[in-house]
């Protein structure tokens, strides 16, 4: 009766105050407790009246029935409650409502799950029949995921490129493009679009001025971001006196943290750390829907932790990161857990660098070897020393034992790409090819078996392993281009590799793939030979190609069948006559030619006493005696005189 009574009552009457709507339900609960419709009327309104606790308090007393009946609003409320996990595990189980759709791409978003929101919304647009007002807001949200991706590190999955003119049209949509472009580096594509953003939203019909205020604040935020990170410090300093984050009613404190912390930075409190320090940690911290995404939360996290460490609160440092990090998974690849540990080796450095911080911090680095924050720091500390061979003896030493255990978190922790890169280029500056190939043929093995491999890392080690000159390897990097461009048919790069490594293996197998290369003479058309040598440019490689062949062809034989060899200029003596026969005794010493005649009586004697096969007399058996005899003498007295004395000089 009492739900009777209730919906009458609001069939017959037009109610726009939401609170007569709530006293109304509460009146016919009051008959009835267990009255589900009226539960959900009442839910409903306290909803509108942004009342989220106490929906989620009605929820629980109505039990199972209320929350199955009226989902989607329990879905809502748990979203706004920050009850992310829960919120999508109910909407998900929705079925044939596009509402729940938009609700779980919002969800998800939060979550910071932007595959699956950049997905949601992607499906939702390709119903044009179910679209009405909706297209607006797809393009605006689209761009926004779009963004998160990029800042996420996905840039494989971002679906925009460019803004078209429709996108132009709304100043959200131009903020979130702008946002896209930021998160790409690309600043000055940037700034244009912040400033045709906050245009249109000054030039917008639809806002009250307190929401046009509020919709200004994060766009000027977001330039005072750009023009800092370009360095153009007197353009900063003007939109510095456009934001007040103190007059502005910001209802999101996330936004307000934002800006107080860039402000902050801007501003010359650097010259004191400690008014520095104050003014970091003014603005209250940001929880429940209202928080910081993970990349914003790094970055905050990082100025705060940099401003204990301008004031020397070492101990302080080391025992909130400690004991955070103890609640962490050990392996980690999240950069806010990674980043703990960066601070917590600087903590133990005590502000020292180089030499004397590595002899710090490398005992925690022995206690543990998996945390890959501080190994590595140890690493870069090695590098910035010179020594590169210690810095790829502390990663290989981590990495091998990830290797080693039978955890498979620490197996997807081993072979991750940003790791593998950090080993590649170590290796890169050693020269150590071998390596290099061996370490990516085993991550692209690793890769290979699982759901999602990341196709950087997959290009990468098929291009390394063609090099190779074992048949396995090149078999392997076949495997892999083959992979790459059947999930993407236009890739060239993956059909050439394949093409490359197929080709001296078993060429019927790519001859199909020949054709949809391009030809060479395409890839050089629009090339100016002329132009670039003209500019100083090496010659073509055509031209070389000749000149090195020309360069390489064997001169003809003379009469006798023997190739006449080239005697370069520089190799004959100033005096050189070609038409002059040479000496034959040129490479003999001179006293041993036929044409040497020695001066004087002694060399006279010399020479007949050197002379072989001549006739050999009593007189010159003596003088050769005597001399040998006097030679002895000499060299005796040479070594006797060379011993050293002993006692005191």
């Amino acid at each position: 009766m009492a739900s009777q009574s209730l919906s009458s009552l609001l069939h017959r009457t037009s109610i726009d105050d939401h609170e007569e709507v709530l006293r109304s339900a509460n009146a016919a609960l009051a008959k009835s407790k267990s009255d589900t419709y009226s539960q959900n009327i009442k839910v409903v309104a306290l909803l509108k009246l942004d009342r989220y606790e106490d929906c989620l308090r009605v929820f629980e007393e109505g039990g199972e029935k209320l929350k199955k009946t009226a989902a989607l609003e329990y879905a809502y409320a748990l979203y706004k409650c920050g009850q992310l996990d829960k919120a999508i595990e109910i909407v998900s189980r929705i079925v044939d409502n596009r509402g729940a759709r938009h609700l779980e791409a919002q969800v998800s978003y939060r979550s910071e799950k932007f595959r699956r929101t950049a997905e949601i919304y992607e499906d939702l647009a390709k119903d044009q029949g179910a679209l009405d007002n909706e297209e607006n807001d797809l393009r605006i949200n689209a761009w926004a995921a779009d963004a998160q991706l990029q800042w996420k590190g996905y840039p494989e999955y971002v679906r925009h490129t460019r803004p078209t003119r429709d996108d132009l049209e709304a100043f959200e949509t131009v903020y979130n493009a702008a946002c896209l472009s930021i998160a790409k580096g690309e600043f000055g594509q940037g700034e244009i679009l912040l400033k045709r953003a906050k245009e249109l939203c000054r030039t917008s019909e639809d806002l009250t001025p307190e929401d046009r205020d509020a919709e200004l604040l994060p766009i000027s935020v977001q330039q005072l971001y750009v023009l800092i990170s370009q360095g153009k410090s007197e353009e900063a300093e003007s939109i510095l006196q456009e934001i007040s984050v103190k007059d502005y009613s910001i209802p999101e404190l996330s936004t307000k943290k934002i800006a107080e912390n860039n402000i902050t930075l801007v501003r010359d409190t650097a010259a004191n750390p400690y008014i520095l320090y104050k003014a970091l940690h003014k603005t209250p911290e940001s929880t429940g829907n209202d928080r910081l995404f993970d990349f914003q939360s790094n970055i905050i996290s990082g100025n705060f932790n940099a401003a204990d460490l301008l004031v020397q609160k070492y101990d302080g440092i080391i025992r909130s990161t400690s004991k955070t990090r103890s609640h962490a998974p050990c392996p980690s690849i999240e950069p806010g857990i990674n980043l703990l540990s960066v601070f917590n080796a600087a903590a133990h450095a005590h502000g020292q660098t180089g030499a004397k911080a590595l002899k710090a911090i490398l005992p925690a680095v022995e206690k543990r070897p998996k945390d890959l924050g501080l190994v590595l720091t140890a690493v870069q500390l090695y590098v910035s020393t010179g020594n590169t061979t210690s810095a790829i003896a502390t990663l290989e030493k981590c990495l091998g034992l990830l290797e080693e255990s039978i955890s498979e978190q620490d197996k997807e922790v081993r072979f991750n790409p940003g790791l593998l890169g950090i080993l590649v280029s170590l290796y890169k500056l050693e020269g150590r090819k071998v390596q290099i190939r061996t370490e990516l043929g085993k991550a692209a093995s690793y890769w290979r078996s699982q759901a999602e491999a990341p196709s950087s890392l997959l290009r990468a080690a098929a291009a390394s392993l063609i090099y190779s000159a074992d048949q396995s390897d090149l078999v392997t990097a076949g495997e892999l281009f083959k992979d790459l461009y059947q999930k993407n048919a236009d890739d060239r790069f993956a059909i050439a590799g394949y093409v490359a490594s197929q080709a001296t293996l078993d060429y019927d197998k790519v001859a199909s793939q020949v054709n949809r290369l391009p030809a060479t003479t395409d890839l050089v058309s629009d090339i100016d030979v002329s132009a670039l040598e003209s500019a100083g440019i090496s010659p073509s490689s055509a031209t070389a190609a000749a000149a090195l062949a020309s360069a390489r062809k064997r001169p003809a034989a003379d009469k006798e069948g023997r190739a006449t060899k080239r005697i370069r200029k520089s190799r004959l003596p100033k005096d050189y006559d070609p038409n002059k026969a040479p000496d034959p005794e040129r490479w003999l010493p001179l006293r041993d030619r036929s044409s040497y005649r020695p001066k004087g009586r002694k060399g006279k004697q010399r020479a007949a006493e050197r002379t072989q096969g001549g006739m050999v007399t009593e007189k010159t058996e003596e003088a050769n005696a005597a001399a040998s005899q006097q030679g002895s003498q000499q060299r005796t007295q040479a070594n006797t005189s060379k011993k050293k004395k002993k006692g005191k000089r």
